[in-house]
């Protein structure tokens, strides 16, 4: 089984769209119909789908952490840096740990793009 992503509300449609077509399955919080939910139940939100979430929002990788120090379950979360990480970079990326990981190798754990 491929890794699955929930998108934050702040990751730029291209991404979604390119990984799409990369044959990646994508669920974004709109989608979802999530907008405007708080950062921990977006990250609770995407663990309870099974799905890892993808972020370029600052605010959730300490959240993350906060889980991990706890020890607190989470599906995983990837974060991406919007200055340092182009989009072509995120889809090429996530592309690739979509189809070279399974969804245990990201259960509670904080990975940073680029790989």
């Amino acid at each position: 089984m491929s890794v699955r992503f929930y998108m934050d509300e702040n990751v730029p449609r291209q991404i979604t769209t390119g990984l799409k077509l990369r044959g990646v399955d994508v669920l974004t919080v709109q989608a979802d119909s999530r907008s405007g939910l708080a950062d921990p139940e977006v990250l609770q939100r995407a663990t309870v789908l099974e799905r890892v979430l993808f972020s370029r929002d600052d605010d959730l990788v300490a959240i993350a952490c906060a889980l991990q120090q706890q020890g607190t379950p989470f599906a995983g979360v990837v974060y991406a840096h919007p200055q340092t990480v182009s989009i072509g970079n995120c889809v090429k990326d996530l592309e690739l740990i979509a189809k070279a990981c399974e969804p245990t190798d990201c259960c509670g754990q904080v990975q940073f793009l680029p790989l």
